[in-house]
C-alpha cells in the first residue's frame, strides 16, 4: 500500500542526539563501536540493519536497560533536549518522556489489554480524570483496542499485542518513543497498519520516534531521516528518501538492482560488494 512522503520535520537542534557512544557487554564484548545518531523533533528515524547490527543494544544504551544484561555505555554522550541523560534510571528517562516499546511486544499476558495500556500511567501524577481521557485517546488511535479491552492480552493476536504495547507507551505521554522492531512476526497488512498509525500518532500528536527495524522497506517509506548499522558501527545515514534512491541500499537491503529485482540463489551472480567495507 502506498503512503504520501513523509514531511520533515522543522530543522534545529536534535530532540535526541547519539554522540560517539561505545557499548560492552560482560566487560569484554564491545558491540556498539562509535555510534552516531539524532532524531529531530517531530520526526521519525529509522535505525536499520540485519540481525545483530546492533540496533537494540542501541535502543536500549538510550533507555538505559543495558545493566540487566551486563552491559554498559562506556564512550560517548546521550542527551535529550541538549542535557545528558546517559546516567538517568529507566524510570527517570520515562518521567523525562522517553519511552521503549520493547521487541517482541511483552505484554502482561495477564492482564486485560485496558488493564496493560493503565499500567503506561503508572508514574503519571496528573489525576484519573486526565488518565481516562488519554485511555479515549489511546482508543481513538487504536479501534481494535476498544473492542478487545476486556480480553486478556495474552490471548490476542500479534497484532494487537503490537498496539497495546504502542498505546501503553503513549499512556505515559511520551516525547520521543523508542520502537524496536515493530513489524516481528506479523502479516504484511497488519505492518503496514501498524507503521500507518505510527506515522499518524508522528503527525497528529507530534510524537518523535526511533524505529529500530529489519524491514528496510516500509521503514525507509515512513522515516524522515535513517541509519543502517552494520556490527555495531553506522556504515550509511542521511534522508530517507535519499537512502531508498541510494544504489547500495537496493541491492543490499531491498533485493533490487539497477536491473531489477536480484534473485540470489545462483551464488556466482553475486560479484558486487559492499563499498564501506
Amino acid at each position: 500500500m502506498a503512503t504520501d512522503a513523509p514531511t520533515a520535520p522543522t530543522a534545529g537542534a536534535p530532540l535526541l542526539a547519539v554522540d560517539n557512544v561505545e557499548v560492552v557487554y560482560d566487560r569484554v564484548a564491545l558491540v556498539l563501536k562509535g555510534v552516531s545518531l539524532a532524531v529531530a523533533a517531530g520526526g521519525i528515524t529509522a535505525l536499520l540493519g540485519g540481525n545483530g547490527a546492533g540496533k537494540t543494544t542501541t535502543l536500549k544504551a538510550i533507555s538505559n536497560l543495558l545493566r540487566a544484561e551486563r552491559g554498559e555505555v562506556t564512550r560517548g554522550r546521550i542527551t535529550l533536549a541538549g542535557a545528558d541523560v546517559a546516567r538517568l534510571t529507566p524510570a527517570e528517562l520515562v518521567a523525562r518522556g522517553v519511552v521503549q516499546v520493547m521487541e517482541g511486544r511483552r505484554c502482561f499476558e495477564h492482564l486485560t489489554i485496558e488493564e496493560n495500556l493503565l499500567t503506561g500511567a503508572y508514574s503519571r501524577r496528573d489525576g484519573a480524570a486526565a488518565v481516562r481521557a488519554d485511555l479515549e485517546r489511546v482508543y481513538g488511535y487504536f479501534p481494535r483496542l476498544r473492542e478487545r479491552r476486556r480480553a486478556q492480552a495474552g490471548y490476542t493476536s500479534g497484532g494487537e499485542q503490537q498496539m497495546c504495547a504502542i498505546g501503553r507507551a503513549l499512556m505515559a505521554r511520551p516525547t520521543v518513543v523508542l520502537l524496536d522492531e515493530p513489524s516481528l512476526g506479523l502479516a504484511p497488512q497488519l505492518v503496514e497498519e501498524i507503521f500507518a498509525i505510527v506515522a499518524r500518532l508522528n503527525r497528529a500528536a507530534g510524537v518523535s520516534f526511533l524505529l529500530a527495524e529489519q524491514n528496510t522497506n516500509i521503514a525507509l517509506r515512513y522515516a524522515h531521516e535513517g541509519y543502517i548499522l552494520e556490527s555495531g558501527r553506522v556504515v550509511l545515514e542521511g534522508p530517507a528518501s535519499a537512502l531508498r534512491a541510494n544504489e547500495d541500499v537496493k541491492e543490499f537491503y531491498l533485493g533490487l538492482s539497477s536491473a531489477g529485482r536480484r534473485s540470489f540463489r545462483d551464488i556466482k551472480s553475486y560479484k558486487r560488494r559492499k563499498r564501506w567495507l
